[in-house]
């Protein structure tokens, strides 16, 4: 939701952006231990986090573009990063 607010700075400067990436690698690195995989899953992780960011920045910025507007493009990347999430989370459980 704070990615709505006018004052919320890019997921792409470096603060932001790294710390997605550690946090992708640090999730990919637990998930990927489980079968015996850390630094595949760390690996997979991390870029992930760099895919998502990127893609998920580019995709919200063309949906502002077709909406004339943000806030609905940013609804849809809420609900896309949603439904991802659940879809992750069922196939490893």
């Amino acid at each position: 939701v704070t990615d709505q607010l006018p004052s919320t700075p890019s997921r792409k400067v470096p603060q932001q952006f790294g710390a997605r990436i550690v946090v992708g690698a640090f999730t990919g690195a637990v998930i990927g231990a489980t079968g015996g995989a850390t630094i595949g899953g760390l690996i997979a992780g991390a870029t992930g986090a760099v895919i998502g960011t990127l893609g998920g920045a580019e995709l919200r910025k063309r949906l502002a573009l077709a909406f004339d507007k943000d806030q609905p493009a940013a609804l849809v990347e809420d609900a896309v990063a949603i439904v991802g999430g659940l879809l992750i989370v069922a196939a490893v459980a």
